[in-house]
Parts: C-alpha cells; structure tokens; sequence
C-alpha cells in the first residue's frame, strides 16, 4: 500500500520551486512577512482553483477542515480567510505572471512537436481576447461601458498543444487593437486574428517583421484587383487575388500588395474572406489555418467552465490578476502534467479527477489511468425508460 505523498503535494511537485523563489525575490514578495509566504499563498488559490471553491471563507472552511495534512503538502502557514485577503490585495501580482511564463516555457517546449491539423513547418499563432463581465460599483478601476465593468483577457496561442505563450490582462476597455504594438513577432510565424485587429499600419509593421498574418477581410474593403489565380471551386474557395487598397488611408498605412483569398463553407453556406501576406502557402490552407483560430476560442471557454475566473474572492486590480495568472497557472500545471505522465484524458478530465482526489494517498498516474468513467454502455439493464417513442 503507499504511504507516501499526496496527489496535491505531487502535483506541486511538478512546478519548479526555485524559478518560483526566483519571481518572488523579483518584486520582494517575502518582505517582512514570516507566517504566510507566496507560495502558501499559490498552493492555497491552486487548491481553490482545482475544487471549485467560492469565496474565501469557502476556501477558509475546506482547508482548515483537514489542517492536520496541509504540512505535508507544504501549505506552512495558518490559512485564514483575512490573511488570504490580504496577500491577494498587497502582493505584486506580477509574481505570479513572471511565474505563469516560466510554465508557458515549459509546456511549449513539451508539446513543441503536436500536430494541430496542418502540415504546417512554420509556428502558427491565433490572437483573440475574452471579456470577464464584473460589477462597476464594486470593480470602479474596471470600468468598460457607462454602466458595466469588465476586464478582458488578451491571448496570443500556439497553436500546436493550445498553449498561451502571450496573456495580458487590461480593462473592459482597451481595444484589441492595442495588444499589437505590444507583441513582438517572430519572423516567419504566423499570426491569426479577426476581423476586430484589422489595422492596416499596424500589419504593415507585422509585416516587416518578416511575419505572416490571416485576417478577415472586412465587407467595405475598397481595394484593386491586380492578378487572379485559379482555384479548385469544389473545395469551398471561390478566388485567390492579388489586391491594392484604394482607400486614401489604407493605401498609405498599407502601400505592399495583399493576397485576397475568397472562401464558401459548404455546412454553413456562409462565404468568409481573408487577408494575408503570405503569397506561397496553397489558397485552401489559408481558410484552414483561420479554422484553428478557434482553438483560443475553447481555451477561453475551458478557462471559464474549469477554473475559477468569472467570481473573484477580492475586488482591487492587484486581487483580480492575482486570481486570473493563478487560473492559468493551474491550466498550465495539468497540460504539463498530462504530458510528463502520458495521460490519455482531456484536461478537463485530469481537473475533474483531482478535485475529488487532493488528499488521496496514491500515485498520481494511477488515480489518472485508473479511473474508469461510466459510459452509457455500462448501464444497468433494469433502468426505468423516461421516454418511450
């Protein structure tokens, strides 16, 4: 029978603890503070995050009720619900972004080799953003509209193994448009966005870079065509042009030609145009690059449906992104996990299965192999029938 550690304490295991002390010296975050350290502080919104807990008395109640095994998962100091509060409000929450970085490094370089559906050399990038709504009168530095607050969550993906490599976290409302100028790009990589990041001066300026972008096209382009190349129509692509902007603007922000790719989908019938700089890739791979754009998209929704980032246990702008770079912290941690130990279960699985399972004393691959979830098949034969059509 094991004996030793427990699944909460393996799974700290897996984060590196002096890159941790590391970001935590950065900005003095163990000043004068003797009892309650940052990293009492990260596992205890870890454990949060990965059982779902409410509030901070919730957390308070559920921790103190096994006190006797939070030394052996390296929890030292006494949880309180005010001391929590109060390391969430004063300490820097750029800790935990420095620390959420060095994760993104790792699990990057994990997953480097994952397929995302294209035959694609080149690294591919989809860049979207997700609004977390919030009360003005309790969030005022939030503000988004006359009445609402909000903050929204800037992400640039990698494509290959859906791994943040870039998150900013602003106000309701700071344009996407913004994120641009603070991105560096990497030559030869491509940069997936839509329609709400077309700014013609700032793609010019991606463009120097030697980086390639896909976005859709806008219904009021004024442009010229120059030369059109023949497409396969009975794949969905409807023209493959070679433009100029017109527009006196545009033109200017935008002097190079453009690639023009017009696209049908058939399950749909909607008709989709794309913009793009890259005048060598096949046409019907630029359609199918802008499909894995969606892959931001199921981040965005595994992040709110998994972890807690839509209710926030503090209310000032250090305890929000505190709580947001924990989140992510927490996704990176199980995407690492799942591919340090082969696990053949979606993250949202891996995160359901350890919720239940902290304090057990069992390996971890076992408790994640092991763990059987029942099937329609595996029915009892003698249920009752609700419906019979």
């Amino acid at each position: 029978m094991y004996t030793g550690q427990m699944i909460f304490s393996q799974l700290m295991d897996f984060l590196p603890k002096h890159e941790f002390d590391k970001c935590v010296r950065r900005y003095q975050g163990n000043y004068r503070m003797r009892k309650f350290s940052c990293l009492d502080q990260f596992r205890c919104m870890a454990f949060a995050q990965l059982t779902y807990r409410e509030s901070l008395r919730d957390i308070e109640t559920c921790l103190r009720a096994v006190q006797p095994k939070l030394y052996h998962v390296g929890i030292r100091g006494k949880v309180s619900r005010s001391t929590l509060a109060d390391a969430n409000e004063t300490r820097d929450w750029r800790i935990y972004a420095d620390f959420a970085q060095v994760l993104i490094g790792m699990a990057r370089k994990l997953y480097a080799e994952d397929d995302f559906g294209l035959a694609l050399q080149q690294t591919a990038y989809a860049l979207d953003s997700t609004t977390i709504d919030l009360c003005l009168s309790l969030f005022p530095w939030a503000r988004f509209r006359r009445r609402k607050g909000a903050v929204k969550v800037h992400t640039l993906m990698d494509l290959r193994g859906s791994i943040p490599c870039f998150i900013q976290v602003t106000a309701g409302n700071i344009h996407d448009l913004n994120i641009l100028d603070e991105l560096l790009f990497e030559p030869g990589s491509f940069y997936i966005m839509d329609r709400g990041y077309i700014d013609f001066g700032r793609l010019y300026a991606l463009a120097q870079s030697l980086a390639f972008f896909v976005v859709r096209a806008k219904s009021n382009l004024d442009y010229s065509r120059r030369t059109s190349r023949q497409v396969d129509k009975s794949t969905g692509l409807r023209s493959d042009q070679t433009i100029l902007l017109k527009g006196p603007k545009t033109s200017q922000a935008y002097p190079e030609p453009l690639r023009r790719i017009s696209y049908l989908d058939t399950d749909t019938q909607k008709r989709f145009v794309f913009l793009t700089n890259n005048f060598t890739l096949p046409a019907l791979t630029i359609p199918q690059l802008y499909k894995c754009r969606w892959r931001v998209e199921l981040f965005f929704k595994w992040i709110k449906q998994y972890l807690r980032i839509k209710a926030f246990y503090g209310t000032s702008q250090n305890a929000v992104k505190t709580q947001i770079w924990i989140a992510i912290s927490v996704y990176l941690l199980v995407a690492i996990l799942k591919k340090e130990l082969d696990i053949d279960r979606s993250l949202g699985q891996i995160l359901q299965i350890l919720s239940i399972t902290l304090f057990e004393k069992v390996y971890i691959d076992q408790v994640l192999t092991s763990f059987d979830l029942q099937n329609e098949s595996s029915a009892s034969c003698n249920q009752l029938i609700l419906f019979d059509f």
